[in-house]
């Protein structure tokens, strides 16, 4: 039966957008008179509005119903506003659908989308009885399930605009051009509509657009600091300004460009320079922000704390040059007390101050040795009439001992003595050798600079010469003197012999070189016995010794050869390199321990200043059972030494320094402030100064 419906004429609404915008939508009018009617969806409203009593709503409700019934057509009260809804309106509702032949009830949210569908899809059903039945869901539970899905939706359309959009720059007519085939644009905008869609998408361009600004402020602030050691490094001159008088005070300054740029606009993070990727330069309003602000008085506490820890070092420096408890080589331990207080462990660590001390000990040790060097040429005369090897008894050294006690030179030293009786055997090695070589103010000695420059106005032809010998076949070649007593050298060749190749060659890293060895056992001072000759010139000398008397022929050797070549060209022996080594000595019936052998020996080695070997370290036991690789060793470090000293043979003819026009004798003491430069110069200037034909390093 048709039903006529009393709402002719009246505009038909699809959505909401449509509400006070009607103009903007297509405009379909209710038809008049009778239309065919299937159902009813009969509306409660159960928020709470205002002036209007829900009571009376229910009423009308109650009247519109009996009316509807009449009808004999399916009817499903639909409770809307849900999400506004108070529960005892809608447990009335409840209660009245139940009143009336148990009408379905469906709690629906027009704003949120709640149950819309189920109300006409439960509808549908009483119309159509072949159609399955709906299951009605509560509104709560209906809200739950669609809040879900859209949350759903909403994590996958996010991550479809952050995985397209990358740039702040974009554009969303661009951007949802590229998504509109996408399934999760797709159903979020089913979901939410297009211009929730648009407005996530606008929050997602904004979130890039503060991590870009907040990615360059944090770069900016980075730089900052280093603008301020760069431009302002000077304390007093920003220690009283205010923040504005320094920002006009950086303006001053010739590399301000270099750091900052100045805008026309500010903001800076609100111009386009947040794009302008090329120009790292500081933007300059940044100096207004709290954060720069910050910065800046952290670098000013930061000059006024290395001022203050500037202070604390001088302090302290000064501290130990005042304090009389500081002596050389006193520990560290013994000292902080004295010298430490509240205000040094408040500004520094204690490791800067160890450092500190640790420096001026090396400094005031040095002082101490130069002065207790100077107190030993003071009382020279102790030192004469000692034993030809230059080596004090223990009644002699204590003799040296109680004569200077007294002297406050001689107590500077008195937490070090080790090195104190070190510096009085060297002075007594010095007496009775010397040479620049032994000298204490080595590498200083007057005798060295004189050398040096001299060799530095040019270089001889002897010297080019022998650079160019040096890397001839020469090289190849190793010229080992083995010095020793009572057949020591004879038999310690022939075990090396034993371990060359039947042309006297041996291998060292791989490479061939040709080995010469010139035993030596009786008086270096005869020609056969010499360790050079025409036609041998050594490279190294390894030492032998068994007992105490082959030590001391050891060590007169060595001295008479060095001693015959002093003041001739070729003296290069005084360089030669020596390796003293302890000989085991089976059947020993001398009652000298190997203890004692060794002891002596490490002696002789310093004052001969060379490598001392013996069974116990270094694995090398004289017999038969002599150790390769130990004896391969000491031939490279001869090798080496080879190659350092350019010692190679010379055929040069040597003149007589008799030949020469001019002797000029220089009385000049080691250490003398007195350079002896002001007296060689004039003369190394002169025009007609040109290389001696003797090629002595000290004639011109």
């Amino acid at each position: 039966a048709a039903t006529k419906l009393a709402s002719a004429e009246k505009l038909m609404y699809f959505c909401t957008d449509q509400l006070g915008l009607e103009q903007d939508f297509e405009q379909k009018q209710m038809p008049d008179g009778k239309l065919l009617v299937d159902g009813f969806l009969l509306c409660i409203d159960v928020s709470r509005g205002m002036n209007r009593n829900f009571d009376d709503q229910l009423k009308f409700v109650s009247n519109l119903y009996n009316q509807l019934a009449k009808t004999k057509k399916p009817i499903v009260v639909v409770l809307t506003k849900c999400d506004e809804g108070v529960e005892r309106y809608i447990r009335d509702a409840h209660t009245f659908a139940l009143s009336k032949k148990n009408l379905q009830v469906v709690e629906t949210s027009a704003r949120s989308n709640v149950n819309i569908d189920l109300a006409f899809s439960t509808l549908v059903q009483l119309i159509d009885k072949s159609r399955g039945k709906t299951k009605i869901i509560p509104y709560f539970e209906a809200l739950k399930q669609q809040s879900q899905q859209i949350a759903a939706a909403k994590d996958k359309y996010e991550w479809l605009v952050s995985r397209i959009v990358k740039n702040h720059n974009e554009t969303w007519s661009n951007v949802s051009r590229k998504m509109q085939s996408s399934p999760e644009y797709q159903d979020y905008v089913y979901l939410e509509g297009t211009q929730k869609a648009k407005k996530l998408f606008l929050q997602h361009v904004h979130r890039l657009k503060q991590e870009h600004i907040e990615r360059r402020r944090k770069m900016y602030l980075a730089l900052l600091p280093q603008a301020f050691e760069a431009l302002i490094p000077d304390l007093d001159e920003i220690d009283h300004l205010s923040c504005v008088k320094v920002e006009k005070l950086l303006e001053t300054k010739p590399d301000f460009l270099k750091w900052f740029i100045v805008l026309e606009e500010t903001p800076w993070d609100a111009t386009s320079h947040i794009d302008n990727m090329e120009n790292e330069r500081i933007p300059f309003d940044l100096m207004e922000t709290q954060p720069a602000e910050q910065l800046y008085e952290a670098h000013l506490e930061k000059l006024r704390n290395e001022r203050k820890r500037a202070e604390m070092r001088r302090a302290f420096k000064e501290n130990l040059e005042t304090s009389p408890f500081i002596t050389p080589g006193k520990p560290w331990e013994e000292a902080r007390s004295f010298i430490m207080n509240e205000d040094f462990y408040m500004w520094l660590e204690e490791s800067i101050y160890m450092d500190i001390y640790s420096k001026h000990q090396k400094q005031i040790i040095e002082k101490a040795k130069e002065e207790f060097q100077e107190l030993l040429l003071e009382y020279s005369e102790l030192f004469y009439e000692l034993e030809l090897d230059a080596k004090p008894s223990k009644e002699k050294m204590g003799v040296i001992q109680d004569v200077l006690g007294e002297e406050q030179r001689f107590k500077a030293l008195q937490k070090l003595q080790a090195e104190r009786d070190a510096l009085i055997l060297k002075h007594i090695h010095f007496v009775y050798h010397p040479t620049k070589e032994t000298c204490p103010s080595c590498p200083v000695c007057v005798d060295s600079k004189i050398e040096h420059l001299i060799s530095s106005r040019f270089i001889r032809p002897s010297e080019r010469n022998q650079k160019n010998l040096l890397s001839d076949s020469n090289i190849d070649r190793i010229n080992l003197v083995i010095l020793g007593k009572d057949g020591l050298a004879r038999e310690l060749a022939n075990e090396i012999r034993a371990l060359c190749t039947n042309d006297d060659k041996y291998v060292i890293e791989g490479k061939m070189y040709e080995l010469s060895l010139r035993p030596i056992e009786g008086n270096v001072r005869l020609p056969v016995n010499s360790f050079q000759t025409p036609t041998f010139q050594p490279h190294g000398c390894l030492c032998l010794y068994n007992s105490k008397e082959s030590l001391s022929y050891v060590v007169e050797s060595i001295e008479k050869s060095r001693e015959s070549t002093i003041g001739r060209r070729d003296n290069h022996l005084v360089h030669l390199p020596l390796t003293l080594i302890l000989v085991n000595k089976r059947g020993d019936t001398s009652g000298e321990t190997l203890h004692s052998l060794i002891q002596q020996g490490q002696q002789i080695a310093s004052k001969l200043q060379c490598v001392f070997l013996d069974p116990a370290s270094a694995g090398i036991g004289y017999g038969r059972n002599i150790n390769e690789k130990q004896i391969s060793q000491v031939l490279k470090g001869l090798l080496d030494s080879k190659r350092n000293l350019n010692l190679v043979s010379s055929t040069s003819s040597i003149k007589d320094l008799a030949d020469v026009d001019l002797r000029i004798v220089m009385c000049l003491m080691c250490g003398d402030p007195f350079n002896a430069d002001d007296i060689l110069l004039p003369i190394l200037q002169s025009q007609t100064y040109r290389p001696s034909q003797c090629g002595s390093s000290s004639s011109v």
